[in-house]
């Protein structure tokens, strides 16, 4: 059975803990990349991807990055400067800011799945993607899991209290699972539920 440790604050992931549990995370528009060519300083390049997916970077100039997983784009990358310009590149690309990375919404929802994060986006907003919740759904259940330094976490938030202002609307970030509750008898959900007060504050998850 789960057990909990509390935590004093809402603590915000790091792109690290974003993309974790993304062993394929796909590269957006508008993700942030660092690109390290080792040996060869003058081509190392802190960039975003641009609207239409692609990267510039010197020497070989816009390079199509959306879809592709870092370690793809890497690839992609020292073959373009393999051609002409660096013999044998060893590139490493890391994404600095997932803009685009993905959150689950599941449960009482209409259309459960996984959406993506471009820019700041909360979890009324994140619910409201998914179509909002279902007829069956308990407003005052709508859990938050969030990995933070590798630790899962869980927090509990009741919907009709943010949507009346009685509580903020906690912001969502990339790789956050949500789930919005519905059958009481479902023993998991209500253990979670019990070690999840509607509080915005998250615990931590650990295994007995």
């Amino acid at each position: 059975m789960s057990a909990a440790t509390a935590e004093t604050e809402l603590p915000v992931p790091s792109v690290q803990d974003m993309t974790r549990d993304q062993a394929d995370y796909r590269i957006g528009p508008l993700d942030k990349l660092t690109v390290t060519v080792f040996g060869v300083p003058d081509l190392t390049t802190n960039g975003q991807v641009d609207g239409t997916g692609n990267l510039a970077m010197p020497l070989i100039g816009q390079v199509p990055a959306i879809g592709e997983t870092p370690l793809s784009l890497s690839g992609k990358i020292a073959a373009a400067l393999d051609k002409r310009y660096v013999r044998n590149p060893q590139v490493s690309v890391t994404v600095t800011e997932a803009v685009s990375a993905l959150v689950t919404v599941e449960g009482a929802v209409i259309k459960s799945g996984q959406y993506p994060v471009v820019g700041r986006t909360t979890l009324i907003r994140m619910i409201a993607a998914a179509g909002g919740p279902s007829d069956n759904a308990r407003l005052s259940e709508a859990l938050v899991f969030r990995t933070v330094n590798g630790k899962r976490l869980v927090a509990r938030f009741n919907l009709k209290d943010i949507r009346g202002a009685r509580a903020s609307d906690p912001e969502i970030y990339g790789n956050d699972l949500i789930v919005v509750g519905d059958n009481p008898g479902r023993q998991l959900f209500k253990d979670l539920v019990s070690i999840a007060p509607v509080l915005g504050i998250f615990y931590q998850i650990t295994r007995k």
